[in-house]
């Protein structure tokens, strides 16, 4: 124990001695060797995702890639107004300080990356100046350990680039925070999430293996340690996307704990020359394609669980690209860098400097997706595509998604879709709330069973989102919508889910189907049964469209100048009504432009419907078509389509 303290001590720790009997006595697991073999062996600074071998590659890149090119004259423009900025101060908002730590991390990352491609020392002093400033907070907020481990990463990575210009001093400081502040917590009963199944086990672990990955050959028993760790517990988070690269909780949060998981393997790979085959977990291949697939021709993608709409590129979708020559999936990424170019912005992407570190050297990113235009992924929370070209800006994108409420970041959205034709979007998802407003009134928005107040929350409710309310009731918390058919076959590409689990108590069944017909029309079809008590059933579709003359089965959406025809073909003579998306609570964020469009039905006890809605973007208004037969959801087959031309 005596030579356990003096190490920690050697390292700049002041760490509690029940810290250092955590780290010293506890059993190693069985692979430490093997590990142990590898962090005596790393390579020199910098080691941590590009070696100095990698530095003239990024030049050459930046030389003769023009896009490459602009997004890094932004980066310049903004590591040379950093220059002038004073440091980050320890501010937390509620219980957070993530804020503070992405901030330090997008300056460091910022001017190191720009010194590295630069040689301009001036870069290098202000990202050590800014280090040394958080190395003097009290904390980096362990309570709440995002904060802790992006905190870590930036510093990390700051130190591994600029290690040659440390003094001693400054490699002491920034070494010491690393170890006390963001390691040794993580020792100390903040390790929650070393083997959960969601993004904090990515970043948290990603940030704890960026930290001893850039001090190993100073403690490489710590080292060993911290990975070991990580090869025990990233395993848990990474299972969610087997079998098809879903990320139960939605494209938003798998750009955070994806693009994590990939700073892990890639540091790893590059300082220790391995990924001990974390790489190779089922599904995480299928991943990289995740974000394209979710993502509709408008550039919005479908933004499920507590995920707001995108507005930069996603890095680690390039990394995926080069390391299984897939440049196809970047195309929306490419898309994404275009608009912020036009824009010229893009800076608040704290990533910014891995995508061209990825990026460079990805050929073919003009290629065409190779992913077929229908697509059903697996997993907790099971999505559903389908569109009717990659390539056409008005294309017909309609994504839909069944699963549970449970899962992390999860809403009452079983069965809920989004729609994008003729350039624009017009089944939205609300997106979040405010998480830190929120707790702030006290509200427990993180318990989710039935009665948790999350529910009270109104875009966490299904009542705010594009699916059915019973009764204004929540969906079932403890329950599951399933895919129960999917085709990706013409002349009837379609998906039947059975959403009845998630209505249990509500409704006796209930199936919803979405099919895309040949001439870009889409199809919404839910057969239901009422229980023992009567249901009056809410079908709604929210939208940022105006909805004009609603009548009996019939309303017309209009937005920027384009059309979408609504109509309720089952039950004939439904009233077609709008509702308010104005929230009921002083609690709820406000949801300015939007509005529902749909109708009720009622069923008394017993009865059964089939409730069936069209919707006609304003380009296929055109096309002399007649109106589909109402068939049951059982005879849709890919053989006998469910439209007749006339």
């Amino acid at each position: 124990m005596a030579e356990c303290r003096a190490r920690w001590r050697r390292s700049g720790v002041a760490t509690a001695c029940a810290v250092a009997a955590m780290y010293c006595g506890t059993a190693w697991a069985a692979d430490t060797a093997a590990v142990a073999a590898k962090v005596k062996a790393v390579g020199p600074h910098p080691r941590l995702l590009m070696s100095r071998a990698g530095t003239e590659p990024m030049r050459s890149g930046l030389a003769r890639d023009t896009k490459a090119a602009a997004l890094y004259d932004l980066m310049l423009r903004e590591a040379d107004g950093l220059l002038e900025r004073p440091a980050v101060s320890y501010r937390k908002q509620g219980k957070r300080l993530l804020s503070v730590s992405r901030e330090a991390l997008r300056r460091v990352l910022f001017l190191s990356f720009v010194y590295r491609v630069t040689d301009d020392s001036r870069y290098a002093a202000r990202a050590i100046a800014e280090m040394e400033a958080v190395a003097a907070f009290a904390d980096w907020n362990p309570s709440h350990f995002l904060d802790t481990a992006e905190m870590t990463t930036g510093l990390a990575i700051g130190y591994d680039w600029l290690f040659s210009l440390l003094t001693p001093e400054q490699e002491a400081t920034i070494r010491g925070a690393i170890l006390e502040k963001g390691i040794g917590p993580s020792f100390a009963g903040h390790d929650r999430w070393a083997k959960s199944d969601n993004n904090w086990n990515q970043v948290c672990h990603g940030g704890m293996v960026l930290g001893a990955l850039a001090v190993a050959e100073r403690d490489p028993e710590l080292a060993a340690r911290v990975i070991v760790r990580a090869l025990d517990g990233l395993p848990f988070a990474m299972g969610v996307y087997n079998p098809d690269g879903v990320y139960p909780e939605g494209p938003g949060y798998w750009q955070y704990g994806t693009t994590y998981n990939v700073i892990l393997i890639d540091a790893l790979e590059s300082a220790l020359g391995t990924d001990f085959d974390l790489s190779r977990s089922a599904g995480f291949q299928e991943t990289g394609a995740f974000p394209l697939l979710v993502t509709g021709p408008t550039g919005l993608h479908f933004n499920f669980s507590d995920c707001g709409q995108r507005g930069t590129p996603f890095s680690a979708v390039y990394w995926f690209a080069r390391r299984w020559d897939d440049p196809g999936i970047t195309r929306t990424e490419e898309w994404w860098i275009d608009q912020n170019l036009k824009a010229g912005d893009g800076i608040s992407n704290r990533f910014l400097p891995l995508l061209l570190l990825w990026r460079n050297g990805v050929s073919g990113l003009d290629r065409p997706p190779r992913q077929p235009l229908h697509w059903h992924g697996s997993g907790k929370n099971p999505v559903v595509v389908h569109r009717s070209s990659w390539t056409d800006p008005d294309a017909v994108f309609l994504a839909a998604k069944a699963g549970s409420p449970s899962a992390n970041h999860g809403h009452m959205d079983i069965g809920t879709f989004v729609l994008d034709a003729d350039g624009a979007r017009w089944s939205v998802d609300l997106g979040a709330d405010n998480y830190g407003a929120l707790e702030a009134r006290g509200m427990n928005i993180w318990a989710r069973s039935q009665q948790s107040v999350r529910w009270n929350v109104y875009r966490y409710h299904n009542s705010s989102h594009s699916t059915l309310t019973v009764n204004g009731e929540g969906q079932r918390v403890d329950a599951a919508g399933t895919i129960v058919r999917f085709t990706g076959e013409e002349p009837l590409p379609h998906t039947v889910m059975d959403l009845g689990p998630v209505y249990a108590g509500q409704l006796a069944g209930a199936q919803r189907g979405f099919a895309l017909l040949p001439d870009g029309r889409v199809l919404i079809q839910d057969e239901i049964v009422a229980g023992e008590t009567p249901a009056k059933v809410r079908w709604a579709m929210t939208t940022p469209a105006q909805v004009t003359d609603p009548t009996v089965g019939r309303a017309t959406l209009e937005q920027s100048g384009k059309h979408l025809v609504f109509e309720v073909l089952s039950p004939v003579g439904t009233a077609i009504e709008t509702f308010s998306t104005d929230p009921p609570n002083e609690w709820d964020r406000r949801n300015p432009g939007t509005r529902q469009v749909g109708f009720h039905v009622a069923l008394e006890p017993g009865k059964s419907a089939t409730v069936t809605v069209l919707l006609t973007p304003g380009s296929t208004l055109e096309k002399d078509v007649a109106l589909p037969p109402v068939r049951p959801l059982a005879e849709w087959t890919e053989r006998e389509p469910a439209i007749r031309s006339k």
